[in-house]
């Protein structure tokens, strides 16, 4: 098991990397096991659902102070965004060919997609813009990381 996986960072927030775009977001414990199962693109009805259920729980990480829990649940709103906005562009969400050269994207090629898309990059920057994220993103990115984070 790699550390990162044995690394409570509810426990242990200071050891957290922000990291770019969706990095983590299989990885950070326990907040994978919270919003993995409230994520799902699959239909309109279904982004409605999963990205309420996760702006439910960045608000409750708010409410805790909680900014790991808020940057894993403002990943999962971008996760639903991309994943599903690869769907709208590429038919079956395969952007490359079997040789391995991009595809050029359709437009739209999958509309239920695109919507579903459109749900989550709502909310992702309803998140993007919270006060209260902004502030103790900052004063994550001010911290001193401890020599014994994994």
């Amino acid at each position: 098991m790699a550390v990162e996986y044995a690394t409570d960072f509810r426990e242990r927030p200071e050891c957290y990397e922000i990291g770019r775009g969706e990095r983590g977001v299989f990885k950070v414990q326990p907040y994978k096991s919270e919003l993995l199962p409230l994520w799902s693109f699959k239909d309109e009805a279904a982004a409605k659902e999963s990205s309420a259920a996760i702006w439910a729980k960045f608000e409750a990480y708010r409410d805790a102070e909680d900014f790991v829990g808020m940057d894993m649940a403002r990943k999962y709103l971008q996760m639903g965004y991309t994943r599903a906005m690869r769907y709208a562009k590429y038919p079956g969400g395969r952007k490359y060919a079997d040789d391995g050269t991009v595809k050029e994207p359709e437009q739209w090629a999958d509309a239920e997609k695109r919507a579903s898309a459109l749900i989550f990059d709502e909310r992702l920057k309803a998140a993007k813009a919270d006060a209260t994220y902004q502030r103790l993103r900052d004063a994550h990115r001010q911290r001193e990381r401890p020599a014994d984070c994994p």
